[in-house]
């Protein structure tokens, strides 16, 4: 590599110096930061919005916000099921989902990722650099069903 051709290749992959105006969250009149929860409560949203997502959470998750629906006044959290990771500039999404039976659950991964990301930014200024989405579970039709049929035996 030439003298000329290596000090063209330096000024091109070295990296610049960051400017104080360099993010939407940050300006000559003061910087803005982004709760971890503020993040986990909107990606929670977003992913409850699609279609055949039936629940966010693992197992436990899940059954510790059965008995926190039955107290009165208690709201279930938007932030169930969803970890992130937010930096001064990106955030990282982590999804658990329970997908209702019969959905693509590629074509709802990419839909939950679309909708997850688009909220994120729109609202935070934040650059989502990914979103994992974990499917732990599959929702039955026949699941909402259990408690409803009480069984006295055989004949009535």
């Amino acid at each position: 590599m030439t003298t000329a051709a290596a000090k063209d290749l330096a000024q091109t992959t070295s990296p610049q110096p960051a400017t104080k105006t360099d993010g939407a969250l940050v300006s000559a009149q003061g910087s803005t930061s982004i709760s971890d929860v503020v993040v986990q409560k909107i990606a929670g949203l977003a992913t409850r919005e699609i279609p055949g997502v039936h629940a966010l959470g693992g197992g436990a998750a899940r059954a510790f916000s059965a008995i926190r629906e039955r107290i009165p006044g208690a709201t279930a959290s938007a932030g169930q099921g969803v970890s992130v990771e937010v930096g001064e500039k990106q955030a990282a999404v982590d999804l658990q989902l329970v997908v209702e039976y019969g959905v693509s659950v590629a074509d709802l991964a990419r839909s939950v990722r679309r909708n997850v990301i688009g909220a994120v930014e729109q609202m935070t200024g934040l650059e989502v650099v990914e979103v994992n989405i974990h499917v732990g579970d599959l929702h039955l039709p026949s699941d909402d069903d259990e408690g409803e049929h009480t069984d006295t035996g055989r004949v009535q």
